[in-house]
């Protein structure tokens, strides 16, 4: 009986020693497998990128005051849905298509034509990993992020149309132009600079727009009194914008994780998970340090403060999240944080209304972020990263610039005075979103 139980252990392990050098010899996929994984990388991660449209709504709906926030969801759902149809119509293409390292795409509709996928089945080539409407949709829901960001800080007191004209030329024109630069392979990509998903192509272009935006638009009526005196204007639901922020940290996954644009090998995973690791610490990083200086400024405790200060470490992990360690990625977000607290009341110094945050947050982090990626990316240049911030600002500032003052000039910008003291959800909307209130 015993020698069978030795008999039966030396033929588990030798099978598990099998099943080990066999597992390990087949490791390799084949190209189609990889193909496979590589889109479903994009699309799932495409999607949790998505649903942060979600995330920036609810925050918005819980931040401004509740006499607009019937408007704030309807700008949110138009943006996302004018951003698709422009990064289809024109902005894909001009961002990626023929810019050979110079500073612009080609101007066309994207195409759906997939040439791995043939009548005969799949087709191996280097040059085509994914599939090419993985790729599209992937791209697609960054731009509207972009979007977002501007509709959170010129809140409350721009008209829903005007506001949607801006979108158009941001997403289909001013976003993909920029974005060919260094993504589509044009002059700053080849001066090495360095952004690995988007602290200033995505955060710092919506928020260069968004301050744009908010000079020439103004503050909201009665923000600012003559003395220099701000007045408070809180937010209609903070437990809505609470789970706006939670929104947005979970679709951030999407964000930063796809941007290994990669899932078919198995290092391709161990980074992806490196990444998660590192984009969770850092907007941890953020909330902890938010929450520190507020106690140690006002002596309390700021929600407001703590739920920009998560997104503020998640925008300045986005340039570099893989390379960092995790106690470094606590540090760049918590980085990150402080300025969010200590930008806030500059703003409102300077009499820059930004309802949201959105301008410390994803502009003054995303600045941050990018200049971060010196610390931990060996390849990543002071010189360069400073170069590709300021082009990228100086491009947008003037284009976003051009097109309000173009908006004022034309269909105007801001509602009458009654109607911004009466709420646009009336004016605008012509429904409340809470008419129990009135």
């Amino acid at each position: 009986m015993k020698k069978i139980w030795i008999y039966g252990l030396f033929c588990l392990v030798a099978g598990i020693s099998t099943v080990t050098v066999t597992a390990s010899a087949s490791a390799a996929v084949s190209a189609e497998t990889a193909f496979i994984f590589n889109t479903l990388s994009f699309l799932i991660h495409g999607f949790l990128v998505m649903w942060m449209a979600a995330g920036f709504c609810m925050l918005e709906a819980g931040l401004v005051r509740s006499k607009n926030t019937a408007m704030q969801c309807s700008k949110n759902i138009g943006l996302y849905s004018i951003a698709g149809i422009m990064y289809w119509l024109i902005g894909y293409n001009l961002m990626y298509s023929g810019v050979d390292a110079g500073y612009i795409g080609t101007p066309s509709p994207w195409s759906a034509a997939d040439p791995s996928i043939t009548a005969d089945g799949f087709k191996a080539d280097d040059s085509n990993v994914y599939s090419a409407g993985s790729d599209w949709f992937f791209q697609m829901v960054f731009v509207a992020a972009a979007g977002s960001i501007v509709s959170g800080t010129v809140a409350e007191r721009v008209k829903v149309f005007s506001f949607l004209v801006f979108i158009v030329v941001l997403t289909g024109v001013i976003y993909p132009i920029q974005g060919s630069w260094t993504w589509g392979g044009g002059w700053l990509s080849e001066m090495g600079f360095s952004d690995f998903a988007g602290s200033t192509i995505v955060h710092s272009v919506g928020g260069w727009a968004a301050l744009t935006g908010a000079i020439i638009i103004g503050a909201r009526k009665g923000k600012y009194g003559e003395d220099g005196q701000v007045n408070p204007m809180p937010g209609s639901n903070l437990p809505l914008a609470t789970l706006g922020t939670f929104i947005l940290w979970l679709g951030w996954f999407g964000f930063n994780g796809g941007s290994q644009l990669a899932m078919g090998t198995a290092a391709d995973i161990r980074d992806i998970s490196s990444i998660y690791i590192n984009t969770n610490l850092a907007a941890a990083g953020g909330v902890v340090a938010a929450i520190i200086l507020t106690q140690i400024l006002y002596k309390k405790l700021d929600l407001t403060m703590a739920l920009n200060g998560a997104l503020g470490g998640l925008v300045a992990i986005t340039a570099e999240p893989l390379a960092p360690t995790p106690g470094l990625s606590i540090l760049i977000g918590g980085v990150g944080g402080i300025i969010v607290v200590l930008a806030v009341p500059l703003l409102d110094k300077l009499k820059i209304d930004d309802v949201v945050g959105a301008i410390p947050v994803h502009l003054l982090a995303g600045i941050w972020g990018t200049i971060a990626v010196v610390f931990s990316n060996g390849d990543a240049s002071l010189g360069t990263q400073l170069i590709g911030i300021i082009s990228i600002g100086v491009f947008v500032v003037v284009t976003s610039a051009i097109v309000w003052f173009a908006i004022k000039l034309t269909l105007g910008l801001r509602p009458s005075e009654e109607e911004e003291m009466d709420g646009l959800d009336k004016s605008e909307c012509g429904m409340e979103a809470y008419p129990e209130f009135r």
